[in-house]
Formats: C-alpha cells, structure tokens, sequence
C-alpha cells in the first residue's frame, strides 16, 4: 500500500454556512480539495435534533468542495466524512478542523505519525439504530478504517470520531408502517441511544469489549466504554461516517496524535496528560494562542448520570430550560480552552459508553516538524 502524508488545518467560521476559510486554503494552493478525506466542524446550533446548524455547515462544505472536484454536492458525502457537531455553549467557538491525505512516495521511517482511516457504515433501518446491528456495523467500520489509515495496533489508536444517525417522528413512522418497532418512539432519547450504539461499536472493534457484552451494556451498564471514541448523532444522514485517529510509522506528517481519558467534567489532570501525550507541557506556559495555531484538541463532555460530580450535586439534569449536554459542553469546553489558550476546541455532548460515566476522552493533535533517520 502506498504511503501518505496526513495534513490538519484549522480555520474560524462566522456562521454555519461561512465556508471562506476553506475557499482561502484551496486558493492558496495550501491542499488541494481531492486530498481532504474529513472534515470536523463545530457549529452554533443547541446540539438536539432539530439543529439543522449541522445540515447547513454540512451542505456549505460539500458545495465548496463540488466545485472542486468537478462533482454533484451530493456526492461528496462518499468522498469525504463530514463531521459537524452542534453546540458552541460558553466559550467554545465556532470552527472546522480539515483532515487531508496526500499520496507520497516516502519510504516509512522509525518515527510514529499521525494517520488517519475513514469508512462508512450502510445505511440503517431505524429499527436497527441503539441496536446490535448498529454496533457490529460499527465495529467493522472501525476496522476498514483502521486498515485505510494504515494503523496495524490497536493500541496506536487515539481517537475515533463517529457522526451517526437518529431517529425522527418519519423515521418511526416508517418503521412501524412495516411492522418494526424502535428501541425508542422519542427522537431526542434516540440520539443517546444512536450514541451509545455507535461507541460500544468501537469498544468491540478495537478489543475493548466483545459484542454480546456491549449489546447488554447499551445504556444500561455505564461502566462498559470505549476510551477513544467520539461519537456525534444527527438528522443528516442514515448511516454512519467513521474516522480514525492514531499514529503509524507508515505515514508521512508533521503531526502526532495522544489522548487521555478524563474521569469526570473537573478532571485536568487528564487533559494536562493529553497535552503530554504529545511533547506539551500545557502547564509551562506554552499554553498561548500563538504557540496551539497547529494543535487541535478533540473531547467529549457528559453531564454524570447519578447526578454527582466528585460527592457534590449537580443540577444539570434537572434543568428544565437548558439540556444537560449544552451545561456540560460550556462547563468541559471552559476547562480545556484555558488550557489551550484558544475556545477554538472541539468539544461534543452526549458521551453514552464514551469513557467513564460523568468524563470522557480528550485527545490532542501537535505539529512536531521530524525528520525520520534512514
């Protein structure tokens, strides 16, 4: 298999459907549209299932890059996994992380680097979504993606970000006209269970669980996870787009990749660790705007679902005016940007199976410029 040169950029967005920083990056001859494999935005919307924020950001980007690559917008969606995760609560702002893959000719060296694998899972049924179909979908997807990216250990996998469906009032409908039942009839209900799904779907892909013990854990037993995976629920679209993030020594990048697991919404200790996964020791000082423009910083956030952070009550799941995973995306999202240094951080909601109950996993892309010996 010929090798490949991974490239991350970063760019600001003004509103779900501003997509001049991508324009600027393909005009400037900084990628080129036919290497970009991934896109992960952030985006204003509340995060719930009628934030069409996603869809917006989502047709924007698919636009910018049909004009490109000579093809309907339509079609991109099999060309490249397009991410977009709703709500930018407290201090995150809104943005795209791009992933790119460029062929080369690089002979691999001793040294590890950022890679990166997308597949696709079929389309589901609804009846099928928060069920085992979902996960062992997901699990072999998990897998293509891992051998696209060229990543032979499990243990070089850092984070695996999914966009997976939900179900909507039709979708049920649908079902049910077939004689189907839904593992739930409340739209909002299945995201959690889409999520969770999508999440044990990388616990049995990566080793971390086996299936018949991931499909009785599903939103029942919290402490069965997967400790890398991100997974991010929405209305636009019917199967699921999976990438992975790890780092292989048979790839060519200025660019690494670690991660941590954070045991609850307080937990820095672990997002410093993330940081030093990759050569950062964020509590130095390093932790400025100007130093993080190469660094990007992936993280899931999860209000506790026995309502205690640490022996302490909390309140956000009883709070009948703002969803729980908005607080704990602002409350996450705070801690990780004043280690960054910028609120330009991805931090998604809803963390069903991902990491422990109340935390979540943080991971952290560096720029580290190497030269690989002969």
């Amino acid at each position: 298999m010929r090798s490949y040169q991974t490239g991350v950029f970063r760019i600001p967005m003004s509103g779900p459907g501003e997509v001049s920083g991508l324009r600027k990056l393909i005009q400037q001859g900084s990628l080129a549209a036919a290497d970009i494999v991934a896109i992960f935005g952030k985006t204003e919307g509340n995060g719930c299932v009628n934030d069409f924020t996603r869809e917006y950001a989502s047709l924007a980007f698919a636009s910018v890059l049909a004009e490109h690559l000579d093809c309907n917008h339509s079609d991109i969606e099999a060309k490249v996994a397009l991410v977009m995760s709703g709500g930018t609560e407290g201090v995150l702002s809104p943005h795209a992380t791009i992933f790119t893959r460029k062929p080369v000719d690089a002979v691999p060296g001793r040294n590890k680097h950022l890679a990166i694998g997308v597949a696709h899972t079929r389309k589901f049924l609804p009846e099928e979504l928060g069920r085992e179909a979902q996960i062992a979908e997901t699990a072999q997807a998990v897998k293509r993606a891992m051998q696209e990216a060229q990543i032979g250990n499990n243990d070089d996998v850092h984070f695996v970000q999914i966009k997976c469906p939900l179900l909507t009032s039709e979708r049920i409908a649908a079902a049910q006209a077939r004689g189907e039942t839904t593992v739930t009839e409340t739209t909002y209900s299945s995201m959690g269970y889409s999520r969770g799904a999508s999440a044990l779907g990388v616990a049995v892909g990566l080793g971390e669980t086996d299936i018949t013990s991931a499909c009785q854990a599903l939103l029942s037993d919290w402490r069965l996870y997967s400790s890398v995976a991100s997974t991010s629920a929405g209305i636009e679209l019917d199967h699921s787009a999976v990438v992975v993030l790890g780092n292989s020594n048979k790839v060519a990048s200025d660019y690494t990749i670690g991660h941590a697991v954070m045991e609850d919404a307080l937990d820095l200790r672990s997002v410093l660790r993330a940081f030093s996964e990759v050569g950062i020791d964020a509590r130095s000082g390093l932790s400025d705007p100007v130093s993080f423009e190469s660094v990007n910083i992936f993280a899931k956030a999860e209000s506790s679902p026995d309502g205690l952070i640490r022996g302490l009550r909390h309140v956000m799941l009883d709070d009948s005016d703002i969803n729980a995973t908005r607080h704990a995306r602002a409350a996450v999202g705070g801690m990780i940007a004043s280690v960054a240094g910028t609120g330009a951080v991805y931090v998604s909601g809803g963390a069903e199976h991902q990491g422990p109950p109340g935390g979540g996993p943080v991971a952290v892309i560096a720029r580290h410029p190497t030269h690989d010996e002969a």
